[in-house]
């Protein structure tokens, strides 16, 4: 059950309730693609890094190790031990992703695996029972996310499928968590919004998936190749039409400047592979912008990434010290950068619904913003 505790503008202030705890919203997510954070970040450091969310891949854990031995081994939560909330994304985005590899049909999509390319098959059906196997606390439902750009026929037409698909995925789930061996007979499913940048696509497909009544809505489809203004234009336009008293998840977004506009338009929940992607090559989040500890200046630094920061790292750890690990390639040098930079998200994020709270997001926005644009100036 997700309750709207406070608003400011269109800024929502959130609680969501789940079978394995509440989330507070505004929300990030952070991506354990296969069930661990890249980077040797264990869930004893998520917890430290204040995560509320882990998310993970049904499509990689349906090849590896199989959702099945993950069911057999007791579930998600027990597999990779960790008891917050978990949200598994549909598998739909790998699958269209696999462009030369796959062929979609009404049933669902026939692809190849890009492990080994054995044949595999995965329509609505399918990725309910992997994610239903996974006993993830939200499940994302099956959908086409089209590519960048695409022609008005052929978005409206995948729109159309991808609603098909839902009905599906509602009907499957259903079904699945009233069977007696199902480990978590309460999972959530959350629709997906599609229709690239057309307006009138993606308006009408949110009417027509709001009266679904689901337990969350997800705007997939952006960030994959749109401008900044494109999207945050789609989001003005969208987010109206969607249920302002269920959870709005923006997927695969994004940098700090876009989850504060975003959270600014209404969006509750996000995910991005960029805070321990970036953290494994060296860059790093502060407020004032972002390092490269790999620079030349960093050699005799005896200041911590960020002096403001309150990260396990930072109390600790030297740019100096980091630096060298980096250069003598010690794997500690990675995970050192993604535990800070996903403290840095969470931590914003707690900013976040702090100054919602308050009633002065819009400052505090402001403020962020113009912090980022003196670092970039500087």
């Amino acid at each position: 059950m997700y309750r709207l505790l406070k608003t400011e503008a269109r800024a929502k202030r959130g609680e969501l309730t789940t079978v394995h705890g509440k989330i507070q919203t505004p929300v990030f997510m952070n991506v354990g693609t296969a069930a661990a954070i890249k980077g040797a970040v264990s869930t004893e450091d998520l917890a430290k890094v204040k995560c509320q969310v882990e998310l993970s891949n049904t499509y990689h854990l349906h090849l590896r190790p199989g959702d099945k031995i993950i069911k057999k081994l007791g579930g998600l939560h027990k597999f990779m031990v960790w008891d917050k909330p978990i949200l598994t994304d549909s598998g739909g985005f790998q699958v269209f992703s696999l462009t030369t590899l796959r062929k979609i049909k009404e049933e669902g999509v026939y692809f190849n695996s890009h492990i080994d390319g054995h044949k595999i098959f995965m329509g609505p059906e399918e990725s309910m029972q992997i994610q239903s196997n996974l006993a993830s606390t939200i499940a994302m439902a099956f959908d086409e996310c089209p590519p960048y750009p695409s022609s008005r026929e052929y978005m409206k037409a995948s729109v159309d499928r991808t609603t098909r698909w839902l009905e599906r995925c509602v009907k499957e789930l259903k079904r699945l968590n009233s069977l007696e061996d199902t480990i978590n007979k309460e999972q959530m499913l959350f629709g997906i919004n599609q229709g690239g940048t057309f307006e009138d696509i993606r308006i009408e497909h949110a009417k027509r998936i709001s009266e679904f009544d689901l337990s969350g809505y997800a705007i997939g489809g952006l960030a994959v190749g749109e401008t900044h203004s494109e999207m945050y234009r789609i989001l003005d336009e969208v987010i109206p039409y969607l249920p302002k008293d269920k959870p709005t998840y923006l997927m695969g977004v994004g940098t700090p400047e876009n989850i504060l506009e975003a959270v600014e338009r209404g969006v509750d929940f996000f995910d991005c592979v960029m805070p321990a992607r970036n953290g494994r090559h060296a860059n790093v989040y502060t407020n004032k912008g972002k390092l490269n500890l790999l620079n030349a200046k960093y050699e005799l630094d005896d200041k911590p990434i960020a002096d403001d920061c309150g990260c396990p790292v930072c109390q600790k750890y030297t740019r100096a010290y980091i630096r060298h690990l980096f250069k003598a390639k010690e794997m500690l040098s990675m995970r050192l950068c993604v535990i800070h930079n996903l403290y840095y998200f969470n931590n914003m994020m707690e900013e976040i619904r702090q100054a919602i709270d308050n009633g002065n997001f819009g400052q505090y926005k402001k403020n962020r913003l113009e912090g980022f644009k003196e670092a970039k100036n500087a």
